[in-house]
C-alpha cells in the first residue's frame, strides 16, 4: 500500500475499502504522509486509541481513565476538529495560539476548533473518564467548486447543534464502513461549510435557532439526559423543562440537535458505552446494566444499530 499527499486531501493508491486501526495513528502513518502530523499524546501508553482512516479521510478517538493526567499537542497542515464526546477534569488547560487558555472543567458535548498551522495545547487531570475524537481535514476547496471555504478562526470549547450533528455523523459513516467516497466527501464539505459558519448570524445566549431550541433550553434537556443515560426518560419530562408542548418540543429539539430527543437519548447511551468499553476491566454485560440495558441482547442490538459493529467487535479494535 502507497500513500501520498495530494492538495486535495489525504488518500492512498488502490482500492481501500476496510479501517485500518492503530494504537497511535502517527506511527502507522509516516508524518510527511498526513501532511504534518495528528495530535502527540504523553504519555501514549495512558490513553487508548483508536484510528480509522478510510477515502482519504483520518478519524480517531481516544479514552482516558478516571485520574489520569495526559498532555496533548497539535500543530499540523490540516484543519483539527475536537470532539469532547465524554469527560472531565479535576484540574487542566487548553489553549489555541490567539486565544486566552480555557480551564473549563466540564467539557462534554463542547467542540474545539484547530486551524490549519494553528498551536493547540492542553492537559487534563481527569477526575471522569475521557473520550474524546478527533476529525482532521483538509483545507482544499470541495471539487467541482470555485470557493475555497476558509474556515473561521480558532474556537475553543464551543457549542453548535448542527456542526456536531454533522461531524458525528461523518464519524459513524467512517466507522461502520457503510457509506462511499461521494458521500463521505458531501459531509466533509458540509462540515468545512458549517465550521465556517459556526458563530456567524447566531445569538446561541437568547434567541432559538432556525425554529430550534434556545441555549439555555439545550443546555437544560442536554444536561438532563447526561443525568439520566441509564434510565427511560419520558418525552413529558423533557418538554416540561423547556416549557413548550411536546409536539413543539421534537420539532425544536430535531432542528437543535439534528435527531428525534429518543435517538438523542440512545446515540450518547452508546457514547457513553464506548467510553467504558475502552476500560477492559469492565465486562461487556456491566457496561450494558450501567446504561440501563437489562439484557444484553437490547444492548448488542442498539449498539450495533448506531455504532455499526457489536460492543465485542467495538472492543477488539480498541488498541
Amino acid at each position: 500500500m502507497l500513500w501520498r499527499v495530494s492538495t486535495r486531501g489525504l488518500f492512498h493508491d488502490g482500492p481501500f475499502e476496510q479501517s485500518q486501526v492503530s494504537s497511535d495513528l502517527a506511527t502507522a502513518l509516516p508524518v510527511r504522509d498526513l501532511c504534518d502530523k495528528t495530535v502527540e499524546i504523553s504519555p501514549i501508553d495512558s490513553v487508548k486509541r483508536h484510528s480509522v482512516r478510510r477515502h482519504r479521510l483520518v478519524v480517531e478517538s481516544i479514552y482516558a481513565p478516571v485520574r489520569s493526567r495526559i498532555t496533548i499537542h497539535y500543530s499540523g497542515a490540516v484543519h483539527l476538529l475536537v470532539l469532547y464526546e465524554d469527560g472531565g477534569r479535576r484540574e487542566g488547560e487548553t489553549s489555541i495560539d490567539g486565544l486566552p487558555p480555557s480551564s473549563l472543567r466540564k467539557f462534554a458535548n463542547k467542540l474545539t476548533f484547530v486551524p490549519a498551522g494553528h498551536r493547540f495545547l492542553e492537559w487534563h487531570e481527569t477526575n471522569r473518564p475521557v473520550r474524546i475524537t478527533y476529525l482532521y481535514f483538509n483545507p482544499a476547496k470541495p471539487e467541482n467548486s470555485t470557493h475555497v471555504v476558509t474556515p473561521h478562526s480558532p474556537k475553543v470549547f464551543f457549542e453548535d447543534s448542527m456542526l456536531w450533528a454533522t461531524a458525528v455523523k461523518l464519524k459513524s459513516a467512517l466507522e461502520s464502513n457503510n457509506a462511499g467516497p461521494g458521500y463521505l466527501e458531501a459531509l466533509v464539505n458540509v462540515l468545512a461549510h458549517e465550521v465556517s459558519r459556526s458563530g456567524e448570524e447566531l445569538t446561541w445566549a437568547s434567541q432559538p435557532n432556525r425554529g430550534g431550541l434556545a441555549s439555555w433550553q439545550m443546555r437544560t434537556v442536554a444536561d438532563y439526559i447526561e443525568e439520566h443515560l441509564n434510565e427511560q426518560i419520558p418525552l413529558a419530562k423533557l418538554a416540561q423543562l423547556a416549557r413548550l408542548s411536546q409536539y413543539h418540543f421534537c420539532r425544536a429539539f430535531k432542528n437543535s440537535f439534528g435527531l428525534p430527543p429518543h435517538g438523542y437519548h440512545l446515540r450518547r447511551r452508546v457514547q457513553q458505552a464506548k467510553a467504558l468499553l475502552s476500560d477492559r476491566a469492565i465486562s461487556i454485560t456491566d457496561v450494558g446494566l450501567a446504561l440501563g440495558y437489562h439484557h444484553s441482547s437490547s444492548f448488542t442490538l442498539t449498539f450495533r444499530k448506531i455504532a455499526g459493529q457489536t460492543p465485542s467487535e467495538f472492543r477488539r479494535n480498541v488498541k
